[in-house]
């Protein structure tokens, strides 16, 4: 049963990432990420700071806004504040030993989004050769580091890593649609 439902996100996040990839050049990001980021933050100012700061790491890092925003719902529904019980920290809810590999500070909210950027940017690239799931693979890593997708030859069999690629798979999902209407 595990297995499927591992092979049912797998395939929802490819169609996901596959779709997005060719259908959503001349599309307003902005106003997409904007309101899915309004809906758990009330404070305009604070909506159009986080909108415009993933529009800016994914413009300077080359990676999909729309991944971006996909994964920092995921982790942390957009507050700034949050942390993890394992220690992460706010928005893209960094890990302070990758923070600091990574080179930012994670409690600084924009160095927190460049820092996850760079960090999926780098599992993207790392699994790029891994054929059609490549890119769950990566969300997967997100969660639950390189080394143990490496370890089972893709997401691994974990309940907590499972349910993220198929929260991310469903955010990006729902904000695709979102631009594309």
């Amino acid at each position: 049963m595990k297995f499927f439902k591992h092979l049912a996100c797998a395939v929802i996040f490819s169609v996901a990432i596959l779709a997005g990839t060719n259908s959503v050049e001349a599309v307003d990001y902005y106003s997409g990420i904007y309101q899915t980021v309004s809906r758990y933050n009330s404070n305009e100012v604070e909506c159009d700071w986080i909108t415009r700061a993933i529009l800016y790491a994914s413009s300077e890092y080359q990676v999909d806004p729309i991944l971006i925003t996909a994964i920092m719902e995921a982790e942390s529904n957009f507050d700034f504040h949050a942390t993890s019980p394992v220690g992460a920290i706010g928005l893209m809810q960094l890990m302070p030993e990758t923070a600091r590999a990574i080179g930012v500070n994670p409690h600084n909210p924009l160095e927190n989004i460049i820092g996850g950027t760079i960090y999926i940017k780098n599992q993207l690239g790392r699994f790029q050769d891994w054929g059609a799931y490549s890119v769950t693979d990566a969300v997967a890593a997100y969660n639950a580091g390189p080394g143990a997708v490496e370890k089972h030859g893709g997401v691994p069999n974990y309940a907590e890593t499972v349910q993220y690629v198929i929260n991310v798979a469903r955010n990006y999902k729902n904000l695709l649609s979102l631009i594309q209407s």
